[in-house]
């Protein structure tokens, strides 16, 4: 008798279709093209976003929600840029974008808890992904969806100073009219040392 084994996706932990593993990979070509040889600063996120638009490393270009913010903040102007050249930027900077979970949720119907539960699940791949491939001279943490695990992010010896916003991720969809944001592209200002 055999017995049918339930996968889970090494990016996100979600029970993967076919389609969620093949825009994974893309996705994961995208993001390894502009990948710095050496990392300076790992802006670390919570989700993927769902829309390609939102996600900074899409060759499709028209940036706008979390791509826009991340690239405002990292001091790249996009006006009049061609993707590539947008990108390449980012990457010359020393940047690199990550999410712990590296996939969007397939489910809407997925709550709190369970959003909760997935990150945490995932937090040791992330924090050993860290430590031992991209090794930042610093990781930014930048996603309040991150705030019910941030105990667990500060105790993985990620091998680096993490910076947050007052003892929080930033939080570049802030309420407050982008101070948040603000704050973010001044911490990014800071020289990386060592």
């Amino acid at each position: 008798m055999s017995e049918t084994i339930a996968l889970h996706c090494d990016g996100c932990g979600q029970k993967p279709s076919a389609e969620h593993i093949a825009r994974r990979l893309e996705r994961l070509e995208w993001a390894t093209r502009y990948r710095p040889v050496h990392i300076h600063t790992l802006l670390l996120g919570g989700m993927s976003p769902l829309d390609d638009r939102e996600f900074v490393y899409s060759p499709k270009g028209e940036f706008c929600g979390e791509a826009a913010l991340v690239f405002s903040a990292a001091g790249v102007a996009l006006a009049s840029k061609e993707v590539d050249a947008a990108l390449a930027e980012f990457q010359r900077g020393g940047f690199f974008l990550t999410h712990v979970l590296e996939c969007p949720l397939e489910s809407a119907s997925e709550d709190a808890n369970g959003l909760t539960r997935l990150l945490a699940r995932q937090l040791s791949a992330v924090g050993t992904r860290i430590r031992r491939s991209l090794k930042p001279k610093r990781a930014v943490l930048f996603s309040r969806i991150l705030e019910p695990v941030l105990d667990q992010v500060l105790s993985l010896s990620l091998g680096c100073p993490v910076v947050l916003d007052g003892g929080r991720p930033f939080d570049l969809k802030d309420p407050d009219g982008g101070k948040a944001a603000l704050r973010l592209r001044e911490a990014l200002a800071v020289p990386v040392t060592g």
